[in-house]
């Protein structure tokens, strides 16, 4: 049977769980997965739900009607979708191939629940693996004018009526107005815990101070640099005889880790955005 992703946040009250169930129970629907958490400092509360036909009464398109409803009584922010409806994904990438390879892999595979209709790159670099995958591949030069080249990146994510884009290394700070126009639509991996170690060279510079522990974080990319709400981190134990390149091995599969599942938790609709902050159920 088809699976219906609820997800919901709205101000806190007493019974607002028990509505939300009783709702569904209503419309003839059945539980599948439940999470629920209230942010007791903002008095904000959060949900996810898993819902599968119940009885002949259940209709995703009936219960949506229904539930926008109830939805303004709580003075909700609410979606609905088919659990297996596959988004569709830009991957952007530069040089760095091994964020992007782990990606294809996993959506190959059928881990990732995505459609990719393009790939971006300011380089040419990467075109031969997404083109034998049967993957369009577009090259945009961002040497002379980089606003030019953002407009051209916006056009393309546009022409392909995509949903969310991931930065998969993508060695350009995005403009203003492409991060508003896809707000908390726009995936990115950072190369360290944010905010130390930040720029060009974080694993360089975690050598020099003999850290013990190194990570990546995996964030939704917003104006300010590197400061969108945080999806995910992975981390990787430093030992003293770890030099930069290894610092830099581990740190390339904290970064793939940490992509991968924001990005699973993205298309799984997992993730609630509140101001800077993302709520997480994770799997």
């Amino acid at each position: 049977m088809a699976t219906t992703i609820l997800k919901l946040n709205c101000p806190d009250a007493v019974g607002v769980l028990a509505r939300i169930t009783g709702r569904i129970a209503a419309e003839g629907g059945n539980l599948l997965e439940v999470s629920q958490y209230t942010d007791k400092t903002s008095g904000w509360f959060f949900a996810r739900a898993a819902v599968e036909a119940g009885d002949s009464a259940w209709s995703p398109e009936k219960f949506e009607s229904s539930f926008a409803q109830l939805a303004a009584e709580l003075n909700a922010s609410w979606t609905m979708r088919p659990a297996d409806r596959k988004r569709r994904t830009a991957i952007l990438v530069s040089k760095q191939d091994h964020c992007l390879v782990d990606l294809l892999w996993r959506w190959r595979s059928g881990e990732l629940g995505l459609e990719i209709p393009v790939v971006i790159s300011n380089h040419p670099d990467c075109r031969p693996l997404v083109e034998r995958e049967g993957i369009p591949y577009e090259h945009v030069d961002f040497c002379d004018d980089k606003d030019a080249a953002f407009q051209r990146v916006g056009e393309i994510l546009r022409a392909n009526d995509v949903e969310l884009a991931v930065l998969a290394r993508f060695m350009q700070v995005l403009p203003g107005w492409l991060c508003r126009e896809y707000d908390a639509r726009v995936i990115n991996i950072h190369h360290s815990f944010l905010p130390a170690f930040v720029g060009a060279n974080p694993y360089k510079r975690a050598f020099e101070r003999g850290v013990k522990l190194i990570g990546a974080t995996c964030h939704y990319a917003t104006e300010d640099l590197d400061a969108g709400p945080i999806i995910e981190q992975e981390v990787a134990r430093v030992e003293h005889y770890h030099d930069p390149d290894d610092l830099v091995r581990l740190g390339r599969d904290c970064e793939r880790l940490a992509l991968a599942r924001g990005v699973r938790y993205h298309v799984e609709d997992r993730v609630l955005v509140h101001g800077a902050k993302a709520i997480v159920f994770r799997d």
